[in-house]
């Protein structure tokens, strides 16, 4: 079986710094990989995903600057990834909407994976492709859509790449993009009823440099709030290993949190408002708490008392880069089944 998986091509895979999306395709090209299928990633030149990988575009592209060039580049990118796909590959998994319209032009089985949350008129868009298989990050997402042919596979995540910190430093952790709905500011509120210092790691977009200026640099003082920008996977380990408790005050429905199980991989309990996908990754008293406000979240930092060993071992049972490499696996082997048996009928 040989699976293309079309990246957008303004990232690297896997991204150097930022980059959710383009973490997931890289860990999901190898390990299909690993499990003997034959992968190619289209995505921009300066990929370094371990698997064969093809490009258009050289140079990555972030932040995208001018949203009219972005998508027609998107487009022009996806467009030519299926036409070049489409002789070889089994399957096409697609992680950008720009490539739909072209899934019909090509005699192929086409799976598109929705890294973003519900919108309706996306939502109206993916509904005239009723062929593509689709597949959810949460069930929160999947509860949200109407497209005939949904399921849902949570991320997982190579267990390798993250180490356990038994001993933990008296401070809590906050990374994520630096906008109002992902609650920098909360996590510096929470860690100001806790008493408890504060790291922040995230990428300040230009769209939220005022939010950034006005609502989060006031506060940093390179003691008790300290903002030490992006994080790559080396930072992660150490930020989020040492931490007492990684906080996620969401303020909309995430479809996933990617971060939430990076930190349960260092054994570091999340401490999480309730949105969207939160109560099927941070189970409650085992790996972190779901909280109701800011207050509840600085009153649980005074009270926690989870196993490091524990909480990971509650990621290698429900998160692992296997379980996610397998659920994958198990769809492209079922729309090839369908797409059999259709031709038998025929």
């Amino acid at each position: 079986m040989r699976v293309a998986l079309v990246a957008p091509p303004f990232i690297p895979v896997p991204p150097v710094e930022y980059g959710g999306t383009e973490l997931f395709i890289a860990q999901l090209a190898e390990g299909l990989q690993a499990r003997g299928v034959d992968v190619v990633v289209y995505a921009n030149g300066q990929s370094r995903v371990r698997v064969e990988t093809r490009w258009r575009y050289r140079e990555s592209q972030w932040p995208i600057r001018g949203e009219a060039t972005a998508m027609l580049k998107d487009m022009d990118h996806a467009a030519w990834a299926i036409r070049d796909a489409a002789p070889s590959c089994d399957v096409i998994h697609l992680h950008t909407a720009q490539g739909l319209p072209c899934s019909t032009l090509v005699n192929r089985q086409i799976v598109y994976t929705l890294h973003h949350p519900h919108e309706g008129y996306l939502s109206a868009f993916y509904m005239r492709y009723p062929a593509v298989h689709y597949v959810c990050i949460s069930e929160f997402q999947k509860r949200q859509e109407t497209m005939p042919r949904t399921i849902t596979i949570h991320h997982g995540i190579d267990l390798v790449s993250y180490k356990v910190k038994e001993t933990k430093q008296q401070y809590l952790s906050f990374i994520g993009r630096i906008a109002p709905i992902k609650g920098a500011h909360t996590a510096i509120e929470v860690a100001k009823l806790a008493g408890i210092p504060l790291k922040v790691a995230g990428e300040v977009q230009p769209i939220y440099r005022e939010y950034f200026e006005s609502k989060i640099k006031p506060h940093i003082d390179g003691r008790f709030i300290e903002y030490i920008g992006l994080a790559d996977l080396a930072a992660k380990n150490e930020l989020l290993g040492n931490s007492l408790a990684m906080l996620f005050p969401i303020q909309w429905n995430e479809p996933f949190g990617l971060v939430m199980v990076e930190a349960m991989a260092c054994g570091t309990p999340v401490l999480a408002l309730r949105g969207g996908s939160v109560p099927e990754i941070v189970k409650e008293g085992v790996s972190g708490y779901i909280c109701r406000s800011a207050k509840e979240m600085a009153k649980r930092v005074g009270d926690l008392h989870l196993s490091p060993a524990s909480i990971h071992r509650y990621v290698e049972e429900n998160f692992s880069l296997e379980q996610m490499v397998e659920g994958y696996i198990a769809l492209y082997q079922d729309v090839l089944r369908d797409r059999k048996s259709k031709s038998s009928v025929a």
